[in-house]
């Protein structure tokens, strides 16, 4: 019996460190959704561009719907959001990012 509780106990943990890493990606996912926002950028386009081999990430959708007018948001420093995509191990998202940065310059 203590033996069934402990894999429940454990198994719960474990689902509660995915359920807080991936309310962490989502939230990487927002600043740069919002950030492609605030610079003009389809973040759909600059995903693909990174990812082609992803059609559809519903979780950038989703994402989507959170974001507000760049009149609305705050800034988001270009090096904020590289960082951000750094933690999560987006390095070809922040290829592309970092492309976009240079062609506004």
């Amino acid at each position: 019996m203590d033996e069934d509780y402990d894999k429940y106990k454990e198994l719960s943990v474990e689902e509660q460190v995915i359920q807080s890493y991936r309310q962490d990606e989502d939230m990487m996912i927002l600043v740069f959704a919002q950030w492609c926002i605030n610079h003009n950028l389809d973040p759909e386009a600059l995903y693909r561009e990174a990812y082609p081999h992803q059609t559809n990430n519903e979780r950038l959708i989703h994402v989507l719907g959170l974001t507000v007018s760049k009149e609305e948001a705050g800034d988001i420093p270009d090096e904020t959001l590289l960082g951000v995509l750094s933690l999560f191990g987006n390095d070809d998202l922040a290829c592309v990012v970092t492309e976009a940065i240079s062609r506004r310059a």
